[in-house]
């Protein structure tokens, strides 16, 4: 076929689909190299579709199968390296495969996450990642009933029913909380984020089983030391320094002097250092410090900081993967939990 130019239409999706007698969304599925398609009609399409000059049409293909060709993505926001990462890699998976990303932000309020669930659902989307406030799963029964795709990464609220990956956030503290009992440590805190979030309540009962597992007492007034969230032009930054380097004053000013710290961020390491600075207690010789995360600057402290590396790239690759995979109809019936095991990076500031 000629193009518009010579008084005829470009060829479409449909007039391959016609042309190979097949629908147009096993064609679909063949030329962006989906699943459930076999090879030799695989390659039967891509020829044809050669050989009739035909040239993906993003809109025309969503009017022929009813689909947009758009995910969301409902975060809290896009300052925490966490989120940055996860939205990153999203839309690099999702571009490869044609679809293009609406971000919805969330900021860890309830209210504003039900907002964005209904701006999601207005916009048709095709499906949605998201890392929940987790107040209630209720907030998510529009999108359940409507039948539009739902993968949770980070937060799980088992309750819905749904894909869900993450971290291994209990494996993750068994491995920080025995490194250190391993380098001698016997009375240990764990400094981490006060927020009701799952990963906080798996990190702070995997430590507490750690300890009891050497034969360490536990005491939450003695071994836990909670960080409030603070709040800057109404975005929770609840990762950043300054609150985690007030709480560890304040521990160390009350006379705690611990063997090491386990902290919940690499974010929370840098105002506990700066904390341990001031009142003379040195890393490693007095105190051994663990970090969360294995954020770039980490190796640039003084010491370097022992830390966990986080599969991030891998929980937002593996989540977007399986949503596309619902979009496509190729998942089968049986929901995915898969929480993906860190690893520790060792450095200075535990040896």
């Amino acid at each position: 076929m000629a193009d518009a130019s010579n008084g005829r239409r470009p060829p479409t999706l449909q007039d391959l689909a016609e042309l190979v007698g097949l629908t147009a969304n096993t064609v679909s599925r063949a030329l962006n190299d989906r699943p459930g398609v076999k090879p030799a009609t695989r390659a039967l399409i891509k020829a044809e579709a050669e050989r009739l000059g035909y040239v993906p049409n993003i809109h025309a293909r969503s009017l022929v199968l009813g689909s947009r060709r758009t995910i969301g993505v409902i975060v809290s926001n896009i300052s925490n390296p966490f989120f940055a990462d996860l939205v990153s890699e999203v839309e690099f998976q999702a571009q490869k495969v044609g679809y293009t990303v609406l971000l919805l932000l969330s900021s860890e309020s309830p209210e504003r996450e039900r907002d964005a669930i209904d701006r999601a659902l207005q916009a048709g989307l095709d499906g949605i990642i998201s890392a929940p406030v987790q107040e209630s799963s209720a907030a998510w029964a529009p999108v359940i009933k409507a039948g539009i795709p739902l993968v949770l990464v980070s937060r799980e609220l088992p309750e819905l029913g749904v894909d869900f990956y993450s971290a291994d956030n209990e494996a993750g503290i068994k491995l920080t909380t025995d490194y250190v009992v391993e380098q001698g440590a016997k009375d240990i805190v764990l400094l981490d984020e006060d927020m009701p979030f799952s990963t906080i309540r798996i990190r702070a009962e995997g430590f507490r089983r750690s300890l009891e597992r050497h034969g360490l007492p536990f005491d939450p007034r003695q071994n836990l030391a909670l960080v409030p969230p603070a709040r800057s032009f109404r975005v929770s930054q609840s990762w950043q320094a300054d609150d985690a380097y007030r709480v560890a004053i304040d521990l160390l000013d009350r006379g705690r002097r611990p063997d090491a710290f386990v902290v919940g961020d690499d974010y929370y390491a840098l105002g506990l250092y700066r904390a341990l600075d001031e009142r003379g207690i040195r890393v490693p010789g007095d105190v051994l410090v663990m970090g969360w995360g294995n954020h770039p600057f980490t190796r640039f402290m003084n010491p370097p900081l022992s830390t966990l590396l986080l599969p991030f790239q891998e929980v937002a690759s593996r989540a977007t993967r399986r949503l596309l995979d619902r979009i496509e109809g190729s998942a089968g019936e049986q929901v995915v939990v898969d929480r993906i095991v860190p690893e520790l990076v060792i450095r200075g500031s535990t040896r």
